[in-house]
């Protein structure tokens, strides 16, 4: 991701790494599932862009192997930093402000990153740019203006507060430049970066014990600036943090749109 003061989700904070794990058990089966259709295997040279947290990257270096090569990028590396073993390359690096580490590579893939780059147009042409002729583009991202509620079915008190506060957060992340219908543009912006063969899918999760623990270590993360915009107060989030644990409310996350081309 690209640094700015204004970031939401500080990759510091002891919740990035619950947020980490959730994303992982939500979205890793999508995302192997398009690699593994590219044909992903021995040899391959991989650009993780946005690594945050392992699992992805862990994966990558199963499957192409000692001869391939992994490379994993984000502002802040500290989450990643435990699979800097070969072949897999960890490296500090902005997506948004800088060149991209390397050319040639079979895949590149960045999951639910680009929407929070304030420079999302260079962003997409580093990583077309670091792809070889043939290579796969895998761009996976949140569209949280198509489903801005995070209790859909919102039949009482409970759901009314729990879409309260996600209004709120959705309001913070705008605030900060988050592009909150960027999921959907993906397909398009893809063949305008002159990638052929696009296509794109989405994954909607309704309700999952992943879902609650990622609410609730965005709250948990976001708890200040909620309280200092005025959009709830302590009482407000203590009561909403207990009805999440509680597990009596279905919650939902935004849809991933997953969009790739090839070069």
């Amino acid at each position: 991701m690209t640094q700015t003061d204004g970031y939401l989700l500080d990759n510091q904070q002891t919740e990035a790494g619950q947020r980490f794990d959730a994303f992982a058990t939500l979205f890793d089966p999508t995302t192997f599932r398009h690699m593994e259709r590219f044909g992903i295997g021995s040899g391959w040279r991989c650009w993780e862009v946005g690594a945050g947290g392992t699992s992805v990257v862990s994966w990558l270096a199963k499957k192409v192997g000692p001869t391939g090569r992994v490379v994993a990028t984000d502002i802040d590396t500290s989450w990643a930093a435990s699979a800097a073993r070969p072949p897999v390359e960890i490296r500090v690096h902005d997506v948004g402000a800088e060149e991209p580490p390397g050319e040639g590579f079979d895949l590149v893939h960045a999951r639910l990153v680009l929407v929070h780059v304030p420079d999302r147009e260079r962003a997409l042409r580093s990583m077309v740019k670091a792809l070889r002729s043939g290579g796969r583009l895998l761009i996976e991202d949140a569209d949280p203006a198509l489903q801005p509620l995070l209790c859909p079915d919102e039949h009482g008190p409970e759901q009314q507060l729990a879409n309260r506060l996600r209004h709120g957060f959705r309001k913070l992340l705008a605030q900060r430049g988050a592009d909150l219908s960027y999921g959907r543009k993906l397909p398009r912006l893809l063949r305008e970066a002159g990638l052929r063969e696009v296509e794109a899918d989405a994954y909607f999760p309704v309700t999952s014990t992943a879902c609650a623990d990622l609410e609730s270590a965005t709250i948990r993360q976001i708890r200040d600036q909620l309280v200092t915009a005025g959009i709830a107060g302590n009482e407000d989030i203590d009561r909403h943090l207990a009805n999440v644990a509680s597990g009596s409310m279905d919650l939902a996350t935004a849809p991933m749109i997953s969009a790739w081309g090839r070069k």
